[in-house]
């Protein structure tokens, strides 16, 4: 390995040091800016050129380029990570507990150490003898708003012809995956004294009819949309978090409901969205309250060509055909460029988003040379 890189495990060590929450919430939302600049110093280090984004306050992309035109191949990992509870890790989040068979830390395997695979596997390679643009791509904001990955899609400009996004697979090629449509709904009322119901409007009473009826709406949903590509083949919807009120001796005065659906490629983000929003002014207007209904990201679903060539090879070289998975990532956004884009890396999404979140180390070696291999097949003639 080059000696301007430092050692693998001590990458992914300092970038789990590095904090960069990233929530919709904006008490404990937090910039990546750290995460980018470890990154940028690394990949700059190896003889990449460096651009840094601004994304919005705090946020940032990095791209890191190797070569020139269009074709080429696109490494791609976000730099946020979701929230978590310290209470409930059995070592420090921020802090990388390295066992024999295990690093542990927020972002090991979401995904914070593809990163670090991704520079070490470049720094392998002599990028002087590259025929086409190997790219490495650090987003911001992947958890929460999509914001980093749709600046890249909106800037227009293609950044190469293929590419790997490494969220955790466990090594698997996925090629399709549902789309996750994030949603708060705010019911507004009335406060008054809980003593008499009639000097007020309880927006929480107005929530539990919502509840009702969205309920029957993803029953619906369920029965009309099913695709066996996917071992939950149905849409998914999990009401995640509820806010209400002030106290208990005061009527409701507002209450906001967060939504998270995961629905299949052949549904449309729109229509749900204006599904939820006339349910919602339906159940306003029958209760006399007020209404707003916010959406976050795009939360687009992804479906590569399992023919396309970035599938085919990497199906050839894991033994593995590429698959479908529930959750979401940034393939669309690449995809919409004419990206054919997989999803691949180390680590498992069952350890995502839990307490004592991790990497299996026995993964790392074979990720670096995985990734070696298709900078070899993609950018070299």
């Amino acid at each position: 390995m080059s000696a301007a890189l430092p050692d693998t495990r001590d990458m992914i060590g300092r970038l789990i040091a590095t904090p960069s929450i990233s929530s919709v919430t904006p008490e404990i939302d937090m910039s990546n800016r750290g995460v980018i600049d470890l990154v940028a110093e690394w990949a700059e280090s190896l003889g990449f050129d460096i651009e840094i984004q601004d994304v919005s306050a705090g946020k940032h992309n990095l791209v890191a380029r190797s070569g020139c035109g269009s074709d080429g191949l696109v490494l791609s990992g976000h730099t946020d990570t979701v929230p978590c509870d310290p209470a409930l890790w059995h070592s420090d989040p921020f802090a990388a507990h390295v066992t024999e068979e295990r690093i542990y830390g927020l972002g090991t395997c979401d995904m914070k150490s593809f990163l670090a695979l991704a520079l070490a596997a470049a720094a392998r390679t002599d990028l002087r003898k590259l025929d086409r643009p190997l790219t490495l791509v650090a987003t911001a904001d992947e958890e929460s708003t999509m914001s980093g990955a749709r600046l890249i899609a909106d800037n227009g400009r293609k950044l190469g012809s293929c590419c790997v996004i490494g969220e955790p697979t466990d090594l698997a090629p996925i090629n399709q995956h549902k789309g996750a449509l994030t949603l708060a709904v705010e019911l507004i009322g009335q406060s008054g004294h809980a003593s008499d119901p009639s000097l007020g409007n309880n927006a929480l009473d107005g929530m539990y009819v919502f509840m009702t009826e969205l309920y029957a709406y993803r029953d619906r949903l369920q029965q009309d949309n099913v695709d066996p590509a996917f071992s939950i083949p149905t849409p998914t919807m999990n009401l995640g978090h509820i806010h209400g009120g002030d106290n208990s001796n005061r009527i409701c005065g507002a209450c906001t409901l967060m939504i998270d659906i995961r629905y299949l490629p052949s549904m449309s983000y729109a229509q749900l969205v204006d599904d939820i929003t006339s349910l919602a002014a339906g159940v306003a207007e029958r209760r006399g309250l007020g209404h707003r209904v916010e959406s976050f990201g795009d939360g687009m679903s992804m479906n590569t060509d399992a023919a396309s060539e970035i599938a085919s090879y990497l199906s050839e070289v894991t033994g593995k055909k590429p698959a479908s998975v529930g959750f979401g990532t940034e393939a669309p956004y690449y995809n919409s460029m004419s990206t054919e884009t997989i999803v691949l890396g180390p680590g498992s999404i069952d350890q995502a988003h839990q307490p004592d979140e991790f990497l299996p180390i026995a993964q790392i070696e074979p990720t670096i040379n995985l990734l070696e291999n298709l900078i070899d097949r993609f950018c070299r003639t």
